[in-house]
């Protein structure tokens, strides 16, 4: 078993545990605006207990992919009491079980910080776009402040050893390396927490940047 192989199956047990527990749905107005803009074919990476199922616009064709077994159960749940139409699947975001260019929207919420390669995750997500479709993102995120940024780094050892979650990562790093455009970039919580929006190129688009 390889160690990134290792720590997929560490972080599979910490989200059955969270999944027997009942969590509030915090940062709604992140939800909120997240979830309302997402169009047409959507996937949602990481969807876990569901906490984003009631901010989607009615009507959306939603698909949910999530490496915990035991989370999937608590959104499906979820989904049937808010009569949510969804399509919920297990699997692993670096490994996504879909075609090329098969969405029109792809969304992270806060998930990034805990899949072991995140920059695996982001070139899936872009793979699984269709041309002129969109990335949605809300993470938590690395901090331009120093001093913010200093006590991300020592508390990280605690959050990895507890939660497998990284404090210092950059979505935005990936999200631009895989060629997207950016559409939209806010920070909040003194540049924690970021939200991103970005475009997927049309092929005489990339065509004529090449």
């Amino acid at each position: 078993m390889s160690a990134n192989d290792a720590e997929t199956e560490r972080i599979r047990r910490i989200y059955d545990r969270r999944a027997a527990m009942a969590r509030s749905s915090g940062g709604n107005a992140n939800l909120r605006w997240l979830c309302g803009q997402a169009e047409g074919e959507t996937l949602e990476i990481g969807i876990g207990r569901g906490r984003t199922l009631p901010f989607y616009p009615p009507g959306l064709r939603l698909t949910g992919i999530d490496l915990s077994g035991a989370a999937l159960e608590a959104a499906r749940r979820r989904a049937a009491d808010l009569g949510v139409n969804a399509t919920l699947r297990q699997g692993d975001a670096t490994a996504l079980p879909y075609p090329d260019d098969h969405f029109d929207t792809v969304v992270f919420s806060f998930v990034l910080c805990t899949i072991p390669d995140d920059r695996g995750a982001v070139a899936e997500a872009v793979r699984v776009l269709r041309a002129g479709g969109r990335l949605l993102l809300v993470e938590h995120v690395r901090s331009p402040n120093r001093a913010v940024r200093t006590i991300e780094r020592l508390l990280e050892p605690i959050t990895l050893r507890l939660q497998a979650d990284h404090l210092l990562r950059e979505p935005l790093d990936h999200v631009l390396a895989e060629g997207l455009e950016l559409e939209t970039l806010e920070r909040s919580w003194f540049g924690v927490v970021e939200r991103l929006v970005a475009r997927k190129p049309e092929a005489d688009e990339m065509a004529e940047a090449v």
